[in-house]
């Protein structure tokens, strides 16, 4: 059910300050009965709608071209997934029935995180209504993770100039390990990982931060181990834009989670992370990655939550535009 924050929102006819990427084929994509419930993107979908959101206020997300994936990903790997001629134990790593319309789900997943990380640039916020497939690599995918979208987009931003530097914030519950190393020799881009260690993945390459959590961790541990790397990890590398992995998962009830977090943490975290991002004329894209509960709606609703935050921050902010805040120093 709507909160009293969205009533208010939707009696007043507020127009929301970003836009948000998405798009309906998130939702198409057969994978049976998997854990990974693709149906949340359509549940956030009306969640939006009833925040008062309108069409203007979405951007169709559009598939991303073989030569955007080739940024980040090898011609060969490439290759492989676009002839549909995977190894077996390809796809026992990537842990997802493969098919034609699982190769488009990802190709509009990655695309729309590019359009995210665009109109982020431009007005300061911006919400990808999915995204955050940490766990590719340049030569394989794993862990429902079939192209990395992030560490594209990333690298589009890069190579057009857009950007000088980036800094990817994870969140999710489990490491980044795919963008970890994409981006281990890279100094453009700073990797920040805050995920519970016992669990996937086993190797877990390092971050440039990473913050380790345990199984039993609960709200006081886990802010206590983020909270001081805000502000100033935004105020020591100073980037032009930060990808926001603003992962549903580390929250108790989800399935995939041994951590003891609240919803109610998980949004203090979110006002952390995008809050002294604002508060420093820092561009912020989000993508939502991992959320795994029985009840599909308790993940929707801590993806809300944080859209929430993201309105929040962004009327209290302005944003002026820079070609690179690298070059003002």
């Amino acid at each position: 059910m709507p909160d009293f924050f969205d009533s208010v929102l939707s009696l007043l006819g507020w127009k929301l300050p970003f836009k948000f990427v998405f798009s309906n084929e998130y939702w198409m994509a057969d994978l049976g009965q998997h854990i990974f419930p693709v149906k949340k993107y359509r549940l956030l979908y009306e969640r939006v709608i009833a925040l008062g959101a309108e069409p203007g206020d979405f951007i169709q997300a559009s598939p991303a071209s073989e030569e955007d994936l080739l940024l980040v990903h090898t011609p060969k790997y490439v290759k492989k997934v676009m002839s549909c001629s995977l190894s077996s134990l390809e796809l026992q790593a990537l842990e997802l029935p493969f098919s034609l319309d699982l190769v488009r789900f990802f190709l509009l997943m990655t695309g729309g995180t590019i359009q995210t990380v665009e109109e982020a640039l431009k007005t300061g916020l911006a919400v990808h209504l999915g995204g955050g497939f940490h766990h590719a690599f340049p030569d394989h995918g794993e862990g429902f993770c079939l192209f990395n979208d992030i560490a594209v987009a990333i690298e589009k931003m890069k190579k057009t100039g857009r950007i000088s530097r980036a800094l990817v914030v994870d969140c999710d519950l489990h490491q980044g390990n795919g963008t970890a190393y994409i981006f281990a020799r890279k100094d453009y881009v700073f990797t920040f990982s805050i995920h519970q260690m016992d669990i996937y993945p086993s190797e877990k390459p390092p971050s440039s931060l990473d913050v380790g959590l345990w199984s039993g961790d609960d709200d006081l541990d886990y802010l206590q181990a983020l909270g001081p790397h805000f502000p100033g990890i935004y105020q020591e590398f100073r980037p032009d834009l930060v990808v926001y992995l603003a992962g549903a998962d580390p929250y108790r009830g989800d399935m995939l989670s041994g951590l003891d977090v609240s919803a109610e943490a998980l949004k203090k975290r979110d006002r952390i992370v995008i809050e002294n991002a604002r508060k420093l004329n820092i561009p912020v894209a989000i993508v939502l990655g991992g959320g795994y509960t029985a009840e599909v709606e308790e993940t929707v609703s801590i993806n809300l939550n944080t859209i929430r935050v993201a309105i929040r921050a962004s009327r209290r902010s302005s944003y002026s535009p820079v070609t690179s805040l690298t070059q003002s120093e």
